[in-house]
């Protein structure tokens, strides 16, 4: 609706050019928006006070101007001037019952976009250490990276979801280490376990479990029997995480071992071009980026004074890589403790080339687990923190997905379990998704009754009069563009405030108004209307991962 109304706001504009009635021949980069009331009407226009400074005139001389050149069009009802020059359209309502053909027609594609032309993005996100399980810090992590990229695969970009597994490192080590001081206390031997070993009850349920898969570990010495438990925890644990995400409705279009850029020498490769551009330095027998020059607070150590390579040197390889493979751009989804990493990463871009925005970061606040309200722990079996598997086993998958993305990313979220296990309209998943099922209902209990879905084109839309009709069209003709807001802004959760809102509407209207009537014009039309609603549910929801179920 918002582009139709641009067209013809624009050609009105050309058209007053053309005859004099206006002079300035620009076409400004006017705004529309939905008014706060709806008395204001269904869109608003800035275009005649944007054009006051060019024109020399007071806006609303020129909005008077532009409307008397619109005229009279089927498009609206009436077109008035408020404000200081703000001009507000009233559109004709069987215009905005002309969505429900659209998405009839579109059905599971409506809602997408082509904004995105194609653009090349990949989405990096959870990229937990194989060292543990996931905790619920991850799930959020975990449900916003995996939403942002169904929102942008919805907007029209060209996809990738990535996991980033750091299986190399002093942190893989301590795992291998943990095992095998519990191994050894397996066999009988009573040792002093070291402070900075993992401590949770997961890591003797490894080491039980490698002494019976891989006895002969036992015989190796300890610098060689620690790499192998190393890797049979890594192997493992990441088995976990697989499985906990698949539980969680999450799957990766590849997983990017860390590992794999030191056998393929990578670091040493990127650190090399670096050098070659004079964005790295030796000092103090260690070497340095010069990220200072690239906005960051100081420059950075690439390779330790032993030699070693910092987590920032594979960080830098593993982001060089990822634009050498082509991405147009990069999202990268973090824990909100790591926001004073942002500018060092952004200053590798901007030494290399690349504008600093193709890196985009969005940072995830932490989440605080509540039971009726109050703060509580789960089981001991991760240490001193809550499984994500925990949560869903408890939850589900959908209200646990629900309720992560129901806040802006970067605020921290309160999440009461009970509140999501609830089966009534206090819980907002639940809220949303009975909405679905109710449509369901109604659709089962018309095909009992005889009452057929009109094919698009041949409804009867005069009948449709109720308010509330009118308002579910609206909304649900809002989707593309909330897809795209939510696009640009790496925001799911505006599809969560869009689908409250069509639910709200839908309830509403279902329990004022019985869809089935005698009358056989009505009870079709307004069948088509809460198919239409199912339809626009579904698919929302389905950008969030979340399921619409047919009935409960």
């Amino acid at each position: 609706m918002k582009d139709l109304l641009r067209s013809k706001i624009n050609d009105t504009l050309n058209n007053c050019y053309a005859e004099g009635v206006l002079s300035s021949g620009v076409i400004p980069d006017f705004v529309i928006e939905i008014p706060g009331q709806s008395e204001h009407g269904d869109f608003a226009s800035n275009v005649a006070m944007l054009l006051a400074r060019e024109e020399k005139r007071a806006p609303r001389q020129i909005a008077e101007t532009i409307v008397t050149a619109l005229g009279a069009d089927p498009f609206w009802s009436k077109v008035e001037i408020a404000g200081p020059g703000f001009i507000n359209f009233f559109l004709n309502p069987t215009c905005w019952y002309e969505v429900l053909d659209r998405i009839m027609q579109q059905k599971e594609s409506f809602g997408r976009s082509d904004v995105g032309q194609g653009t090349k993005v990949q989405v990096e996100f959870v990229s937990a250490n194989p060292t543990g399980p996931l905790h619920i810090g991850h799930g959020r992590g975990a449900a916003v990276g995996d939403a942002v990229a169904s929102i942008l695969a919805a907007a029209g970009f060209d996809v990738q979801r990535e996991y980033y597994v750091n299986d190399a490192g002093n942190q893989v080590v301590t795992l291998g280490r943990s095992i095998w001081m519990r191994l050894r206390e397996l066999n009988g031997e009573t040792i002093a376990f070291p402070e900075d070993g993992y401590q949770a009850d997961y890591i003797k349920e490894l080491a039980a479990r490698l002494r019976e898969e891989e006895p002969a570990v036992q015989d190796l010495d300890e610098s060689a029997a620690i790499k192998s438990c190393s890797a049979f925890g890594v192997r493992h644990i990441l088995d976990w995480i697989g499985r906990d995400l698949a539980a969680f409705g999450i799957t990766f279009d590849n997983w990017y071992s860390e590992q794999s850029l030191y056998d393929r020498d990578m670091i040493n490769i990127e650190l090399g071009k670096l050098a070659d551009k004079k964005l790295s330095y030796e000092e103090e027998g260690a070497l340095w980026f010069k990220t200072t020059g690239f906005g960051d607070d100081k420059d950075r150590v690439l390779i330790k004074s032993d030699g070693s390579p910092t987590y920032f040197a594979s960080d830098v390889a593993y982001h060089m890589e990822k634009f050498e493979r082509g991405f147009d751009r990069v999202i990268d989804v973090w824990g909100a403790d790591h926001h004073g990493y942002v500018p060092r990463m952004k200053a590798v871009l901007s030494g290399l080339g690349h504008p600093p925005e193709d890196l985009e970061v969005l940072l995830i606040q932490m989440v605080n687990l509540l039971r009726d309200g109050q703060p509580f722990t789960m089981g001991k079996r991760s240490g001193n923190f809550i499984t994500l598997r925990e949560v869903v086993d408890e939850v589900g998958s959908d209200a646990c997905r629900y309720f992560f993305l129901m806040r802006r990313s970067d605020s921290q979220l309160d999440f009461d379990l009970e509140l999501a296990k609830k089966q009534s309209n206090e819980n907002p998943v639940y809220y949303v998704q009975y909405a679905h099922a109710r449509v369901c209902s109604i659709q089962r209990n018309a095909e009992q009754a005889g009452v057929a879905l009109p094919e698009a084109g041949a409804v009867d839309f005069s009948v449709l009069t109720d308010a509330d009709e009118l308002a579910l069209a609206k909304q649900m003709n809002r989707l593309t563009e909330v897809v795209e807001q939510a696009a640009a802004g790496y925001e799911p959760h505006r599809i969560v405030y869009y689908l409250h809102d069509l639910a709200a509407l839908f309830h509403s209207y279902y329990n004022r108004q019985k869809v089935l009537v005698d009358d056989q014009a009505t009870a079709q039309a307004r069948l088509y209307l809460v198919t239409c609603v199912r339809i626009v549910l579904a698919n929302a929801l389905q950008m969030l991962g979340v399921s619409a179920p047919t009935s409960m």
